[in-house]
Formats: C-alpha cells, structure tokens, sequence
C-alpha cells in the first residue's frame, strides 16, 4: 500500500526531470506549429488535446503512477509555467516563447499566406467572424490571431493606434486604415 503512496528521491527527480522536458518540448512544439491550433476547438482537437494530457502524463510519471510521483509532477509543472512567466518578462526571451500576433484580414482582404503559416483555413475564420457579430467580410477593419490563440476582430471604423499594433506581424497591409479614418 504505501508503494502506491511514496517514491524515492531518485523516482521523484525522475519525475521531475521527466516533466520539464515534456512541459518545455510542449512549449518548443507549440511555437513551431503557431497559435492556429490554439484557436480552435474541434471535436478532433478535443480528442486531441485530451490524448495529448495522456501522454504527458505517462511521460511525466512512467510505467507505474502513485500520489507522491503525481505530485512532483504537479509542482514541476507548476513550477515551469512559473519559470515561462518569468521568462516572458525578458524580451527576448518573449520572443522564443511566444508567437507574435498575426494579422489574418486587413478589411475585407484574408491573407492566405498568414493563415497558412498559423495552420488555419478560411473556413475556420468564418465562424469568428460571425461570433464577434461581422455580417460580411466589408465589416472587418481587421482579424489578428492573438499570442493566446484567441482571435481579435477589430470593425471597421474602429480607430487604429499605431502604437497598439506595432507588433503584429503584417502590419503593412493596414497602413491604408490608418491613413484613412482609423489612424493616428
């Protein structure tokens, strides 16, 4: 019974060396595929991300789990989301970590080459359009795909400050709206 409780130190700094490599191989494997799969949801998504917490979570605690291994796993986890947090303070370690946000839509134009790099189609743009209340495609100012994997959906007529978007990768297709009736 108290097998199914305790490890030894050795176990537990296994589990622990175990969990951050599977937590930052995580974190390297989401900046290469981009925020897109973030931004969605899918019933395969689903089944993804739950087979996903599976797998870490055999990673992270080898062939046979017990309490104390789950928890050295949990405190390692916790304890590298907040080294990452840490880490984002310092620029440019911002900018190993995360992806900058992306401009999908400058108006009614989609930049196919944006979407193909985040990993995403038209017809998942759609739906965001409609649940941020956009009717027709003329309605958009412009669609940026967040660091977080949300999707911000700015209306047309919105004023656009230079200073808020000088960041987003794309800007350049925007520059007809700020000189236009959004800009500063």
């Amino acid at each position: 019974m108290l097998d199914q409780l305790l490890i030894t130190p050795a176990q537990a700094l296994q589990v622990a060396v175990a969990t951050a490599a599977i937590y930052w191989v995580f974190v390297v494997l989401v900046r290469i595929l981009g925020q897109g799969p973030l931004a969605r949801v899918s019933s395969s998504d689903l089944a993804s991300a739950v087979a996903l917490g599976a797998v870490i979570g055999r990673a992270a605690l080898g062939r046979t789990p017990n309490l104390a291994g789950g928890v050295v796993a949990l405190l390692t986890l916790f304890a590298m989301q907040a080294m990452a947090g840490q880490l984002q303070r310092v620029s440019r370690s911002r900018k190993l970590l995360d992806s900058p946000p992306l401009l999908l839509m400058a108006g009614a134009e989609i930049l196919h080459g944006n979407l193909k790099r985040c990993h995403m189609v038209e017809d998942e743009l759609w739906p965001r359009l409609r649940l941020a209340g956009i009717g027709s495609p003329s309605e958009v100012a412009c669609v940026i795909l967040e660091p977080t994997g949300e999707i911000s959906v700015i209306r047309r007529g919105t004023h656009l400050d230079r200073e808020m978007m000088q960041n987003v990768r794309g800007i350049e297709h925007l520059e007809a709206l700020f000189d236009v009736g959004g800009g500063s």
